[in-house]
């Protein structure tokens, strides 16, 4: 049996394949998001969407956002693991001011609403805290 069960074009857009008994889209990028009790969820995302979007749109708890991506609350702090965390932009000083309010801080803290997805991170693993400020 081969790995790759079927393809379809949809409309122009993403080709989808089923590998390995999963669906990859062609052209998105994954996100792994790591729970506290080290459980692992993974959802699609495009280029542009921000780690915060993909975690609003998939249901994904641990993050609140509660100010929507406006860089004015600090409830959806993640940690960046490695090597992602290296390819990321600086964050800036807003998000740095609100960082400090964030439950674990340390080197690898970012705000997901300010962390913007390229292809290049496609596979990037997010860990979430136990808790929100």
């Amino acid at each position: 049996m081969s790995l790759v069960n079927a393809a379809v074009h949809c409309s122009g857009a993403a080709e989808i394949v089923r590998h390995d008994a999963r669906w990859v889209l062609w052209g998105m990028i994954e996100v792994t998001f790591i729970h506290p009790d080290g459980s692992r969820e993974t959802h699609p995302a495009k280029s542009g969407d921000t780690v915060m979007d993909v975690a609003l749109d998939n249901g994904v708890d641990g993050i609140l956002a509660q100010c929507g991506g406006g860089c004015t609350c600090c409830t959806c702090h993640c940690w960046v693991l490695s090597p992602w965390r290296g390819r990321l932009a600086e964050p800036h000083q807003d998000e740095l001011d609100m960082l400090e309010y964030a439950w674990g801080r340390d080197s690898r803290s970012r705000l997901a609403c300010q962390v913007e997805l390229t292809p290049e991170l496609s596979g990037i693993a997010i860990r979430l805290p136990e808790e929100q400020a």
